[in-house]
């Protein structure tokens, strides 16, 4: 998870296309407009949802996504790895308020190729949207060194995910919709998860994790 310096500068012709998906309307437009000030940089579609990420990705095909975390629909790593598989020559580079060790690592097992948190300045983000379209890795150091000292986790992917679904309290039938599950295996996860943390119920064992940076 060691930082990749920035790609130099492209002075090539044809600019990187770019996909942003975020639900915040502002900072996403925001963001486009000053992006737009690069010439070697060329946002050819914008996203509210993760739905909506994956079909402007489909209609548009572009070089690097850059998607936000946490989205309606599907979150930017679901949203990442369907691209991985369905457009394996785009790159995704997350941003987020929400930079725990558990969010980078799933990202990294989804092939995320960058990692940054959204107080990352529009020069910098454009410079490690070169640096991934280029086939590098990015993530931001503080993070890195976060999720290192958080030690490995020893839940799945999986188990991770819907854990951090029940943080607020979701019955299990709305737990399966957003993690397009069924409600049965939503139930093993959980229960899984509860039995690695040594917790008493699913409640205790969100404090546990995230408090270990698992989640």
């Amino acid at each position: 998870m060691t930082p990749v310096p920035s790609a130099p500068h492209s002075s090539a012709q044809v600019p990187v296309r770019v996909l942003l998906a975020d639900d915040e309307h502002l900072i996403r437009g925001a963001l486009a407009a000053l992006l737009a000030l690069e010439e070697d940089l060329l946002v050819v579609a914008q996203a509210a949802t993760g739905p909506e990420a994956l079909a402007m990705a489909r209609a548009h095909a572009p070089d690097v996504a850059v998607l936000d975390l946490q989205m309606p629909g599907a979150d930017g790593v679901r949203v990442s790895t369907s691209l991985r598989a369905e457009l394996p020559g785009c790159q995704v580079l997350i941003v987020t308020s929400h930079g725990r060790p558990g969010h980078l690592k799933r990202a990294l097992a989804a092939g995320v190729r960058g990692f940054v948190p959204k107080t990352v300045s529009a020069q910098r983000l454009a410079e490690i949207i070169r640096t991934v379209h280029a086939g590098n890795r990015y993530v931001d150091p503080e993070l890195a060194a976060d999720a290192i000292s958080a030690g490995d986790s020893p839940l799945t992917v999986r188990e991770a995910e819907v854990l951090e679904f029940a943080a607020d309290g979701a019955p299990v039938a709305e737990i399966a919709e957003r993690a397009a599950l069924a409600e049965g295996t939503v139930r093993n996860y959980l229960s899984s998860a509860v039995s690695k943390l040594g917790a008493e119920n699913r409640h205790t064992a969100v404090r546990l994790a995230r408090e270990r940076g698992w989640v």
